[in-house]
């Protein structure tokens, strides 16, 4: 179902002529520019992601590990075609919904209102209790949508964010890390 998500998602993408305020505000992106803050947005989004582990156990007493990710590893483990849904499928539905279909559309409203809004949906949506986690993730990825003005940005990091706590993960239960 995610990968299917997904395919709708995409097609709909690019079915649409219009560009969203959000897209047409900046200059047109470059293919380039597009990767490399992708790329680089991975390795941000991970320090985003351990302050916010952080600030969490400062807040809130010893952090709990994500129930969200332990279910995913969970679910890999018992059949591992479902690692394409949380690496690919799963980020780029996100991506549609929370950055370019909520926040683009509140965006005539102001940025910072639709990234805080979309956010904090992309933090109750992961339902496992680290909401400034997601928040921040959800809000960063806001930031790189905005930036270059394109959706795949934000995918890129998503996607390749999500790849990498998943891999590691899954070495950690193999024991080989």
């Amino acid at each position: 179902m995610y990968i299917l998500g997904a395919v709708i998602l995409a097609i709909f993408y690019f079915k649409q002529r219009e560009p969203l305020v959000i897209e047409s505000a900046v200059k047109k992106a470059s293919v380039p520019k597009i990767v490399i803050y992708g790329l680089v947005g991975i390795f941000v989004a991970l320090i985003l992601q351990s302050i916010a582990v952080m600030l969490e156990s400062i807040l809130f007493g010893e952090a709990t590990p994500s129930e969200n990710t332990q279910n995913i590893i969970q679910m890999i483990m018992e059949a591992p075609a479902f690692i394409l849904a949380t690496t690919v499928a799963g980020p780029i539905m996100e991506e549609f919904v929370f950055r370019r279909s909520i926040l683009g559309s509140s965006v005539g409203i102001q940025f910072w209102v639709g990234a805080v809004v979309s956010s904090l949906l992309f933090a109750f949506a992961h339902n496992d209790g680290h909401l400034l986690i997601y928040f921040f993730l959800g809000f960063f990825f806001s930031l790189e949508y905005k930036a270059t003005g394109r959706i795949w940005t934000s995918m890129i990091t998503h996607v390749g964010m999500n790849t990498l706590v998943v891999l590691v993960q899954l070495a950690v239960q193999k024991g080989l890390v």
